[in-house]
């Protein structure tokens, strides 16, 4: 609806501006295309903003957008890139500023077909059929190659040529199929079958030139990846050039730049191997020449040692030690001897001081009686009492007489007389 004014009755610039935003809030959401020119995406920020450029009519409209949104086309768009954009028209009054809110963005041609691949690939790649633990290692020297490629192509030429040039002798299993168009994912899956059965093949080069996305497109087909993922044989992807990156890529054990490269990393270079060879036994030599010397020269010190020289040096300097040890035990031993001796001979010297004996010696005697009790007393001992005396120079029987004390006086018992 129109609105009425005039020089006299104008309407502020905040009432236009409300005015404008509730026109364009009655639009609703709206696909727009167009081509993307500008692309901010600041660390940390939850908004995107984008610019949208018609270049027909050389219009931009700006665009703003959920992370979230735009991440899951992060992949397979940037600037320049032409997308589909499902997008409600916004007015920022204070600004007077029209934009768009996008809540999708779809890329168009190329882009529509890579966001299409990279959601494979995120699926694939769950499954774990990318992993690396997964991949096989490649032979040293293959005895048998199998080769898929197109008929009569580039690509089979350069893996073919190049192999030989390295290595005269290695041997081909060729497979020639169609790399593109209708029929190539089928074929391609079996002749990577049939090659994977034959037991003499060592590994399996899936090859093809350079081309656009779409011709490479058979070689990113989910059944393809799945067979070259199921196979037993090592397989080794040489797709276009170095930039183009299929699925197979991924999936395959070893991935080649090119189909030449392929060759280069499957077959060994036999001049290389060659020099290597010459390389590892000169070092074996000089290792061999090395330790032969250090031991001839540690044999010369060994040979200059006196003891080399004169053996029974050594068995004289032992003898002389022995010698010694012999009389120094000797002296040790005969000095023990003698200090036990004279110890014993003090021990005896004592004994004998002490001894009974001694004292019988000096013309003592010592009665005892009858039941070897010695007689310490005139008391203890009776008249007519046989008593055994014990002299020196042996003994006899005596009979109490009489007894005297030790002062002179004379008991009422006799005197120790001998026996009639």
């Amino acid at each position: 609806m129109a609105v009425s004014t005039s020089p006299e009755t104008p309407i502020p610039v905040g009432e236009v501006s409300r005015l404008i935003g509730g026109w364009i809030d009655r639009l609703g959401a709206v696909w727009v295309e167009g081509q993307i020119t500008q692309l901010s995406r600041r660390p940390g920020a939850g908004v995107v903003f984008l610019t949208l450029r018609d270049p027909s009519y050389d219009v931009s409209l700006s665009v703003t957008c959920f992370r979230q949104v735009f991440d899951k086309v992060a992949d397979v768009i940037s600037e320049g890139a032409r997308v589909v954009v499902h997008a409600k028209p916004e007015w920022y009054a204070p600004r007077g500023q029209l934009s768009l809110r996008a809540a999708e963005i779809r890329p168009v041609g190329v882009g529509e077909l890579l966001a299409r691949l990279e959601q494979l690939k995120k699926s694939l790649a769950a499954e774990g059929l990318f992993a690396a633990e997964r991949k096989k290692p490649l032979p040293f020297l293959p005895q048998l190659i199998g080769l898929v490629c197109g008929r009569a192509s580039a690509a089979e030429r350069d893996v073919l040529e190049n192999a030989r040039h390295r290595w005269p002798a290695v041997r081909f299993e060729v497979r020639t199929v169609p790399v593109q168009g209708a029929q190539a994912v089928p074929k391609v899956i079996a002749a990577v079958q049939e090659l994977d059965a034959l037991p003499e093949v060592d590994v399996i080069i899936v090859a093809r030139g350079g081309g656009s996305v779409e011709d490479l497109l058979p070689f990113s087909d989910e059944q393809l990846v799945r067979a070259v993922g199921a196979a037993t044989t090592p397989v080794v992807s040489a797709i276009g050039h170095e930039p183009d990156t299929p699925l197979l890529d991924l999936v395959a054990d070893l991935r080649a730049s090119t189909p030449t490269d392929a060759a280069k990393k499957v077959v060994p270079d036999v001049g290389e191997e060659q020099a290597r060879i010459r390389q590892l036994r000169e070092r074996a030599l000089r290792a061999v020449d090395g330790f032969l010397q250090r031991e001839e020269r540690g044999l010369a010190g060994a040979l200059q040692r006196p003891c080399i020289q004169r053996p029974q040096r050594m068995v004289e300097e032992r003898e002389e030690q022995i010698t010694a040890l012999l009389e120094r035990g000797r002296r040790t031993l005969g000095h023990l001897l003698d200090r036990a001796d004279s110890e014993l001979a003090h021990t005896l010297a004592r004994v004998v001081a002490l001894s009974p004996k001694a004292t019988l010696e000096r013309g003592y005697a010592v009665l005892q009686k009858p039941d070897g009790a010695a007689v310490r007393a005139p008391q203890e001992v009776s008249t007519d009492e046989m008593l055994r005396a014990r002299v020196a120079e042996g003994e006899f029987m005596v009979r109490v007489d009489g007894a005297t004390d030790v002062t002179g006086t004379t008991g009422t018992t006799g005197a120790v007389t001998p026996p009639a």
